[in-house]
């Protein structure tokens, strides 16, 4: 069983770094997107963030080096990130049920950097960890678990009623979306009653990952909680193949598409890409564009279409 659960454990971590490396490069090469300019931008100057401003009040502001505002960045983005606040702000039905999900699933990450240090703190210093260093991560990694988890699955649950409920989201709902919040459930259910199940000798969390990085095939894991950290792998390996990815695409849409104000000045990047862009042959099947596959974008962007609906 030990050997099954830490291949499980292996492959989960490899195939879900490389695929959200992946598809972050993929993200990362696509064309330059319509950018919203739409103001403020958190990165400006705090002076012109403050009503609503830009770098294009300012006279000549080609011509200035422009000042990157970092903290005020990043004062938009973690509060998005750890709590949601778009969707609180917008859809408050959907917020009370997506948060807890989602503020589980950080909790566990962060309970998973908790078990990692405890147990290469354990192999790398023993002695330190021996005291009270190892009860305060036991307390913390145990307390960030239970509660991780405990809201992961209420979130997913509460998700899943509302799609299986909800008139308006009958549209949008796939056997897909139901499969995904119903692996959460199970992972994370199987998981937990596994870790609340073994007895007080059977190895815990960081046994386990002490006995991967150690590669002990004597340690004994429990079936149930085995069972749970296969799934939980499989898991882990599964998001970052479906649009469950929405956390990498996320960081694009913000920087790339609502904040993106760069200046595109002559014989700059963006003006070389956009070059290149104008020649590509786009196919729409929307007949009013044109886009046949055999004229360009400049051709396409130049034409007026209702002129050649009147004829």
């Amino acid at each position: 069983m030990s050997v099954l659960v830490y291949a499980a454990l292996c492959a989960g971590a490899i195939v879900f770094v490389v695929a959200t490396a992946v598809r972050a490069w993929m993200y990362a090469r696509t064309p330059i997107h319509l950018r919203w300019e739409l103001y403020p931008v958190p990165h400006e100057d705090p002076e012109k963030v403050k009503h609503g401003g830009s770098y294009f009040e300012d006279k000549d502001w080609w011509t200035h080096r422009r000042r990157f505002n970092l903290a005020g960045e990043l004062r938009v983005m973690v509060p998005e990130m750890l709590f949601l606040n778009a969707l609180r702000e917008h859809n408050r039905k959907l917020w009370i049920r997506s948060f807890p999900f989602h503020f589980g699933l950080y909790m566990l990450a962060g309970t998973c950097g908790l078990v990692l240090v405890a147990a290469v703190g354990g192999l790398a210093a023993p002695a330190v960890m021996a005291g009270t260093l190892a009860a305060l991560l036991h307390v913390l990694y145990t307390a960030c678990g239970v509660a991780g988890t405990a809201l992961a699955v209420t979130g997913a649950i509460a998700l899943l009623h509302r799609r299986l409920t909800d008139p308006e989201l009958k549209t949008y709902t796939t056997p897909g979306d139901i499969f995904n919040l119903l692996f959460f459930v199970v992972a994370f259910g199987v998981l937990a009653a596994g870790f609340a199940l073994r007895s007080p000798q059977e190895p815990g969390a960081v046994a386990v990952v002490r006995g991967l990085l150690t590669f002990d095939t004597a340690l004994r894991v429990p079936a149930l909680f085995g069972a749970g950290l296969v799934l939980c792998a499989l898991l882990a390996a599964y998001i970052p193949l479906t649009h469950m990815a929405h956390f990498v695409g996320k960081y694009f849409t913000y920087h790339s598409v609502r904040w993106n104000d760069q200046v595109n000045l002559r014989g700059s990047a963006i003006e070389a890409k956009l070059t290149e862009y104008l020649t590509y042959r786009p196919t729409w099947s929307a007949a009013h564009v044109g886009a046949d596959g055999k004229r360009s974008w400049a051709e396409i962007a130049t034409t007026n279409p209702w002129e050649g609906a009147k004829k």
